[in-house]
C-alpha cells in the first residue's frame, strides 16, 4: 500500500518570507481545527508535525465523520527540491515559447540527453538556491524555478506543507491556503512512497 503525501508549495516565498508565511498558515489551520498546534511524531521526513485536528474533514474530499487521520502535517521551511513519486515525470515546459521538452520515452524510461540538464541544474539549485537550464527549442537560459513540469511534478521553494496520508485536498481548501500566501503561485505536488 505504502504512503502517500499532497503538498502545497508556494513557488514565490523566498527564505526570509517562508518562516512567517508558515507561521501564519499553521495558525489558520489550528483555528480552523484542521491541525493541531502541539507537534508530534506523525509525519515522515521531518522529524515532528502537526497531527490532524478535530475538523480536518474540511479540508478534504470524501471524509467519514467515523475516519481517523493518524498522519500529520509537515511544514518544510528552507530550499527543498518538492517532488512526486514515483511515476509521473514525463516533460518539462519552457515558460519562455511553452515548448515540451520530453524527459521520458513511451516505456518511462529516462531520456539521458534530454535530462542531464535539468538533473545538473537540480543539483546546482539544491546547493546554491539558483540554476538555469537552457531550452532545447528556443535557446533560452530560464530559471529552474520558472520551468513547469507536468503534473507539477517538481516545485523548487523555501515553502511547503506537506499532508501525509490524507484524503485528496480539496481545490477550495488548496485556494484559502494560496491567499494566505499573500496570493503567491502555488504547485500540488504529489506521490506515494
Amino acid at each position: 500500500m505504502g504512503d502517500h503525501y499532497q503538498t502545497i508549495v508556494d513557488l514565490d516565498a523566498n527564505a526570509a518570507e517562508a518562516e512567517p508565511l508558515a507561521r501564519r498558515v499553521v495558525d489558520w489551520l489550528v483555528a480552523e481545527g484542521i491541525v493541531l498546534a502541539e507537534r508530534t511524531d506523525c509525519v515522515l521526513g521531518l522529524p515532528l508535525g502537526h497531527p490532524p485536528g478535530p475538523l480536518w474533514g474540511r479540508a478534504v474530499h470524501g471524509a467519514d465523520a467515523d475516519d481517523e487521520l493518524w498522519d500529520g502535517l509537515a511544514v518544510h521551511t528552507g530550499r527543498t527540491v518538492f517532488h512526486g513519486w514515483p511515476g509521473g515525470l514525463e516533460a518539462a515546459i519552457c515558460p519562455r515559447c511553452s515548448t515540451t521538452t520530453r524527459l521520458v520515452d513511451a516505456a518511462c524510461a529516462t531520456i539521458d540527453e534530454a535530462w542531464a540538464p535539468f538533473g545538473d541544474a537540480i543539483r546546482t539549485w539544491s546547493a546554491t538556491g539558483t540554476a538555469q537550464v537552457r531550452c532545447p527549442a528556443c535557446a533560452r537560459r530560464v530559471p529552474l524555478r520558472d520551468w513547469a513540469w507536468t503534473d507539477d511534478y517538481f516545485a523548487f521553494a523555501h515553502l511547503g506543507f506537506e499532508f501525509w496520508n490524507w484524503p485528496e485536498l480539496t481545490p477550495s481548501f488548496r485556494s484559502r491556503v494560496a491567499d494566505l500566501l499573500d496570493g503567491h503561485r502555488t504547485a500540488y505536488v504529489r506521490g506515494k512512497i
